[in-house]
């Protein structure tokens, strides 16, 4: 274990300057978001599009931030930082610790975060952050852990698993369900509930708590307390073989709204050997697994303008036909990744104090 540390990763040089310009641009009325990003509401399928993402996307678009993938460490960087400028000002907690912990095949790194709230002991969230299996780190998601550590009333143990290329799956697989024992058997020694050991992720990070809670709930005592689900992805069927029939949100925000078909492509062929895995495998597509009776209740969070929307959705109610609980959030007007936009829009903040609500009363039903 390090010292505790109390900081949350740095704005450094530009970083805070762009960081200020977002909170100056979210600070805009809607009306004039929408006309510095070009005049006119984006309405696709009965949903209107948040200003402020309408402005973030039209700003991304002029500075061609999202036409070319570079290297795999140069996109790790870039949305570290994007998140880090976008997170907004770091929700208080008790106290911060980077920890090493047991992975699928040998130690991985993780970060615990002791909720302020007295009493206790209190729930323990374990967390896997998005970024497609590829990118994504423990800094790129402090802040959302902050919000539901703050909000929620839990504590929080992210993980940061091991990722492809260099880790294919089923190695973030192996690491996510490693990191679940992990917390419930050292969960008492942290402070927390042991009895109330939760799991989520946000988009990669909610397959992988899917997939989890999945493959735990019937052979772990205690098993996963309940899964908290951000556009989670749950069928890469289509985007390992390059074909297969999309889903119609896949169809409609493929283009233009942060998470491209181009970036999912990108993701999936350095997450898979598709020569070698079957794309139906439960442990890459939880949708497809023949049997989802028996799981922990889930909260299943999507985002409206999100290719992944459908796919989530359809989950939740694979759910609820197996005859288990699945609380849905669908958030018409935002877009993937808004868990990671508090700072930038006022919407994602108030949607992450929402999920945060959820979350708090499942962890305590």
């Amino acid at each position: 274990m390090s010292k505790r540390d109390q900081t949350a990763p740095p704005l450094v040089g530009s970083m805070k300057a762009e960081a200020a310009a977002g909170r100056m641009l979210a600070s805009l009325s809607p009306r004039l978001q929408v006309r510095m990003s070009g005049g006119t509401p984006t309405v696709i399928d009965g949903q209107r599009l948040d200003p402020a993402c309408q402005l973030v996307l039209s700003l991304i678009e002029r500075r061609g931030l999202g036409d070319e993938l570079g290297s795999v460490g140069r996109e790790r960087a870039i949305l570290t930082r994007q998140s880090v400028i976008a997170g907004g000002n770091p929700d208080p907690v008790s106290e911060v610790r980077n920890l090493r912990i047991t992975g699928g095949d040998g130690e991985i790194g993780a970060r615990f975060y002791k909720t302020i709230e007295r009493g206790g002991p209190h729930p323990l969230l374990v967390w896997y952050h998005g970024g497609g299996f590829v990118i994504g780190s423990l800094d790129s998601h402090d802040s959302i852990c902050r919000a539901l550590c703050f909000h929620a009333g839990v504590d929080v143990l992210s993980v940061d698993y091991r990722l492809a290329p260099e880790h294919q799956f089923p190695a973030g697989v192996d690491d996510a369900r490693a990191a679940f024992t992990w917390a419930v058997e050292n969960a008492a020694d942290l402070g927390s509930d042991p009895t109330r050991v939760l799991v989520g992720g946000d988009s990669a990070g909610g397959n992988l708590a899917a997939v989890t809670a999945l493959s735990t709930a019937k052979s772990l005592t205690p098993p996963p307390f309940a899964q908290l689900l951000v556009y989670p992805v749950t069928d890469m069927v289509g985007r390992i073989e390059g074909s297969g029939e999309k889903t119609r949100s896949y169809q409609l925000f493929g283009e233009g709204f942060l998470l491209t078909t181009k970036l999912m492509d990108w993701f999936g062929q350095h997450y898979v050997e598709a020569e070698s895995v079957d794309p139906a495998d439960p442990r890459v597509s939880p949708l497809r697994a023949d049997d989802l009776s028996g799981l922990p209740p889930a909260i299943v969070i999507t985002a409206g303008f999100d290719p992944l929307r459908d796919e989530g959705e359809a989950y939740a109610d694979a759910l609820r036909a197996a005859g288990g609980t699945a609380v849905t959030r669908r958030f018409p007007e935002l877009i993937h990744g808004f868990a990671n936009m508090a700072g930038v829009s006022h919407c994602a903040r108030e949607a992450i104090v929402e999920i945060a609500g959820t979350l708090r009363a499942v962890s305590r039903a």
